[in-house]
């Protein structure tokens, strides 16, 4: 899990997959004791709203790719804060403490 972006109104975290984790239980032939990611997503925080969105699958692979474009441009924070609203405005889940 990366943190890669903070502000007042947004957190945005990069889920990775536990591959690492999944060969190392291979290995020792132990049974996974837990959920897996299968593969990378996304997690967009609203904090104004309190609620967040889960991006996997074409949805992570389309915010991937406007990742990879905010570091060819560098775009104002205010640009950012735009394109994040427009995927936060798909949020339903409430942020909930672990």
């Amino acid at each position: 899990m990366h943190m890669l972006y903070d502000s007042e109104s947004f957190v945005v975290v990069h889920m990775l997959p536990d591959t690492v984790e999944q060969g190392a239980q291979a290995l020792d032939n132990t049974p996974p004791t837990g959920p897996r990611l299968a593969r990378h997503g996304f997690e967009i925080v609203d904090k104004r709203s309190g609620k967040e969105v889960y991006l996997d699958g074409s949805w992570a692979e389309m915010f991937q790719e406007q990742i990879l474009a905010w570091q060819r441009d560098t775009p104002t924070q205010e640009e950012v804060e735009d394109a994040l609203d427009r995927y936060a405005s798909l949020a339903q889940n409430p942020v909930v403490m672990h």
